[in-house]
């Protein structure tokens, strides 16, 4: 079978499609050169390894020769891993969505031959169904538009380049404390008090807007907020968008009950998750949680493992042709493979004669009864013989193409979690996947977005040196060592020559890209968060541990260029909203003397969303004008002192009076 140019790309997304009769191009000057030469619409294709409805459509229009007969001699069809071109993705996303539609993978886009877009659509079935037009209808009618009427063709390109232009233009103001107040009150009314997430359904589990209600119960006191956050943990990690046997969260849920997963695993969604429970957790001790964590940090230091330590992308839903294959049980494996144990592993994981989807069982614990610590531990030894029978199966494709933003969103709260429960293999296992992007991935004093096959590419986002800063914050004050650091402040150096915009905030991709019709620069955070809350929350924090102003004023001014839309469409941006918050409340806390260790302990015990550690030997060691470098501590003594800007506390004694002077305002738990 002849393999076209995708069988050269670096994107495992852009290989599974080598085959197809389609006269594929990867992104680049090649295809939009020719688009140009021959005045030829583009066909832009965008998706991702992990994407269900990709595959589907894939199969059904991609394969076929009559289709890629006819996108071959009408289109330039490029295919787009969104993985590896965030930029691109967010670029069209917005363009459809300015058409009214809603976005969603796989994207479909057609443009001009400068990469302009005039129309697009998600999925296309191959023939007319779902209300959908078929997918041949849509390219004969495009193609004879473009050849027909070429001015219609040009109005929609110039309203949509206007639209586009108008969307990612700054509305600058002034952030102010009230907004923080009104986010979370409207946030809360959209609470599912009895499932917990957002009502509705498709249901995600909206990490970044979590951790800004996490926040708000911290610096505020709302009690409201932390009880939408431990609700919502409480019940994905029962659900089954949770792997019950191998660990780890799938992307979202059809249904409102957190039952009926699309399969994937996401990166980007467990290091956030991570990230929350671990939080939940400090501040509550529930045991339900601290297993959630173990789990989830077996199934990334696992499967999610590439060689040279670093974190593969995502797995797949499907396996062998079907969506959850791999995952689902029936009545009849349960009770062949448990035996005595089957009745009590029935009984707790929702497994009946007739299913709970499509006649299979999705494994879940959201109406488990009450359970005594042996019957837990069986039901703990059945759960391991059923991944043992699972491992006989046809798993799920891997994508191990490793993304520098995402891995720097899991090595932060890996990192974190290694310290606050002294597993020093959790430690090694984020400063080897550190390294493995700071070497490997490194172009100069820049980073590659994404590498796959012993190969990087030559692009970069902003994305990637925000959370790659914070991870290496995260490692800085669990390890103490400087070279830390000192990446953060390289990188945030490199974000502002390349990405800043002088009128304020930052675009995605940087100043020297030449293959994009638009430089995207918006504060929107969707599964992730967004690229400016990425590099203002690395700021802050680089203001917190170092009191460099320059860092505060990077961060406000970041802020100040979303202000407006902050204040009209609060829940769109609650990342930047969570670094408000930071620069208002969060404390930087530096403990100075030899006898560090329960402070250490006290410390990473503690939910403290932004704050900021220094542990130092001696005052000396601090930065140039920091308040405490001269303050005089006895021989022998370790304290604390609680810091915010220029203004310290008198010196903490006891690692038990941190909670009550970092939080004199509300109990803790």
């Amino acid at each position: 079978m002849t393999e076209n140019r995708l069988a050269r790309e670096t994107s495992p997304y852009l290989r599974q499609h080598r085959n197809n009769p389609v006269d594929w191009y990867p992104w680049g000057r090649e295809a939009l050169s020719r688009a140009r030469r021959e005045n030829k619409p583009i066909l832009l294709s965008v998706g991702y390894a992990a994407c269900h409805w990709c595959h589907v459509m894939a199969h059904e229009s991609f394969e076929s020769a009559e289709i890629a007969a006819r996108m071959n001699a009408d289109f330039i069809n490029i295919k787009v891993d969104r993985e590896e071109r965030p930029d691109l993705d967010s670029l069209y996303q917005t363009a459809l969505a300015l058409t009214g539609q809603q976005g969603g993978w796989p994207l479909t886009m057609f443009l001009t031959p400068d990469g302009a877009p005039f129309w697009g659509g998600t999925y296309f079935p191959p023939a007319p169904r779902y209300g959908r037009p078929g997918f041949g209808q849509v390219l004969e009618k495009i193609a004879e538009v473009y050849r027909s009427d070429p001015a219609s063709i040009s109005q929609n390109r110039v309203h949509l380049g206007a639209a586009l232009r108008r969307a990612f233009a700054l509305q600058p103001g002034e952030i102010a404390p009230d907004m923080l107040e009104r986010a979370a009150a409207q946030a809360l009314p959209l609470i599912d008090w009895r499932n917990g997430g957002l009502t509705g359904a498709p249901k995600f589990p909206q990490p970044v807007l979590f951790s800004f209600l996490w926040h708000q119960y911290k610096y505020q006191g709302n009690e409201k907020c932390r009880d939408a956050v431990l609700l919502t943990l409480a019940r994905v990690s029962q659900g089954g968008i949770y792997d019950h046997l191998g660990g780890g969260y799938a992307r979202y849920t059809v249904d409102d009950r957190w039952l009926v997963p699309h399969f994937e695993k996401m990166l980007y969604d467990n290091a956030q998750i991570l990230s929350l429970l671990l939080d939940a957790w400090r501040e509550t001790a529930n045991p339900l949680f601290r297993h959630r964590i173990y789990e989830t940090v077996n199934w990334l230091l696992g499967p999610m493992l590439c060689a040279g330590g670093a974190f593969a992308a995502s797995f797949d839903a499907d396996s062998e042709g079907e969506e959850g294959r791999y995952y689902v049980w029936n009545e009849r494996e349960i009770d062949t493979l448990l035996g005595a144990d089957a009745a009590l592993f029935k009984a707790h994981y929702d497994v009946t004669p007739s299913g709970n989807w499509d006649g299979h069982t999705i494994l879940n614990r959201l109406a488990s009864p009450a359970s005594t610590p042996q019957e837990e531990d069986r039901l703990a030894a059945a759960r391991s013989r059923l991944l043992d029978a699972r491992a006989g199966r046809v798993p799920p494709a891997r994508d191990d193409k490793i993304l520098a933003d995402w891995n720097g969103l899991m090595i932060a709260p890996l990192a974190e979690a290694a310290a606050a429960f002294g597993e020093d293999a959790w430690l090694d296992a984020a400063e080897a996947a550190f390294r493995f992007i700071q070497k490997e991935m490194a172009r100069g004093e820049r980073l590659s977005h994404s590498y796959c096959g012993g190969r990087k590419l030559e692009s970069d986002m902003v994305e990637d040196y925000g959370a790659m800063g914070l991870a290496a914050l995260s490692l800085f004050e669990v390890t103490g060592q400087g070279d830390y650091l000192d990446a953060a402040e390289a990188w945030a150096a490199t974000a502002k020559t390349y990405f800043e915009d002088p009128a304020g905030g930052f675009h995605q991709s940087p100043s020297d890209a030449a293959d994009v019709f638009l430089r995207a620069r918006n504060a929107t955070d969707h599964a992730v968060p967004s690229g400016n809350t990425l590099i203002a929350r690395l700021f802050a924090r680089l203001h917190h541990l170092t009191l460099k102003e320059s860092y505060r004023s990077a961060a406000e001014r970041t802020l100040n260029a979303f202000a407006t839309a902050l204040r009209e469409e609060p829940l769109s941006s609650t990342g930047l909203l969570s670094v408000f918050s930071d620069l208002l409340h969060a404390p930087q806390i530096v403990v100075i003397g030899e006898n560090q260790g329960p402070w250490r302990r006290a410390l990473f015990n503690l939910s403290l969303p932004g704050r900021s550690l220094r542990f130092v030997d001696m005052p000396g060691i601090l930065p140039e004008g920091h308040p405490l470098r001269e303050t005089q501590v006895q021989s022998g003594q370790t304290v604390a002192f609680l810091c915010r800007g220029e203004q310290c506390s008198l010196p903490l004694a006891r690692p038990a009076d941190l909670p009550g002077a970092l939080f004199p305002d509300h109990p803790k738990g």
